[in-house]
């Protein structure tokens, strides 16, 4: 039985493979983990943390040139998501596209995010 290609759970863009890999190259650690956690206005926040190694659940994406770490329990959350990264005249940030949102608070902290629908 041939099993279908597993899509990736997030894409990055050019600009955000770039500074992940300023960040890795700067030596604090070798990966970034990215997740989600309940917080905020709106009920959950996107978070990234400096990671050594990854966890057994631990989803790895490989994009762009760069690997990145998803944890277990934000896959859902996260699935079919673009992480790009933005820099204007106040502020550089990466930012998540994510088709799971909801809503989103007005600060742009916080967001409303649905597990997605995965099909059998």
């Amino acid at each position: 039985m041939t099993r279908r290609p597993r899509p990736k759970v997030v894409s990055l863009t050019e600009a955000a493979a770039e500074r992940v890999k300023a960040i890795i190259a700067g030596g604090q650690k070798p990966y970034l983990r990215v997740g989600v956690t309940k917080g905020g206005c709106a009920g959950m926040e996107y978070v990234m943390q400096y990671a050594d190694a990854p966890e057994p659940l631990d989803e790895v994406v490989e994009d762009q040139g760069v690997q990145i770490l998803v944890k277990a329990d934000a896959v859902l959350f996260l699935l079919g998501s673009v992480i790009d990264y933005e820099t204007t005249r106040l502020a550089s940030r990466f930012v998540f596209r994510n088709p799971n949102e909801t809503d989103a608070c007005g600060c742009g902290e916080s967001v409303t995010i649905e597990p997605a629908k995965v099909e059998s």
